[in-house]
């Protein structure tokens, strides 16, 4: 259960819910931008999917004690660097203006910082930097983060485009 993986320094359950949530959320924001082509939707899609599944093996291959192996974490972000370079792309166009409202450019600014940050998390997690030391300490960081973003995320959309 969860208690048991987080005595082994996993959670299984945080990988299967990010890769919904967060996959959902880049599916918003895109949506937001105006895209709206299903081809596009689904290749954001699978590459944030990717970098999450990297995580996760991140967490799995790699034991207390034992030599990192890094791979994993580096092409997760890759991966998950995809849908970002799309969405900065999109949001400056092709006359190279940008040409959405100002929260548009919140809502990527400040989820383009959060989803960096739980890289940064789980970077500090395996380095063990301070009192990224604790696993349990990286799997708060994990918690307040997840909840942050998204509220961020809902804020944004609703203050800007549902209650106008």
């Amino acid at each position: 259960g969860y208690l048991g993986e987080l005595a082994r320094q996993q959670n299984r359950f945080r990988w299967v819910e990010y890769s919904l949530s967060s996959t959902l959320m880049i599916i918003l924001i895109a949506m937001v931008f105006g895209i709206s082509d299903i081809a596009a939707l689904l290749g954001l899609a699978g590459a944030n999917a990717a970098m999450i599944l990297f995580g996760w093996i991140m967490e799995v291959v790699n034991r207390p004690g034992k030599p990192v192996w890094w791979s994993p974490f580096w092409f997760g972000c890759i991966a998950g660097g995809v849908p970002w370079v799309v969405l900065f792309i999109y949001v400056i166009g092709p006359s190279g203006q940008p040409e959405f409202p100002a929260f548009v450019w919140g809502i990527l600014i400040s989820l383009f910082i959060f989803f960096n940050l739980f890289a940064l998390n789980q970077w500090l997690q395996y380095r063990g930097i301070g009192r990224w030391s604790d696993y349990l300490y990286g799997e708060r960081v994990y918690l307040v983060l997840s909840l942050t973003a998204k509220s961020a995320l809902a804020w944004q959309i609703f203050g800007n485009t549902l209650a106008g």
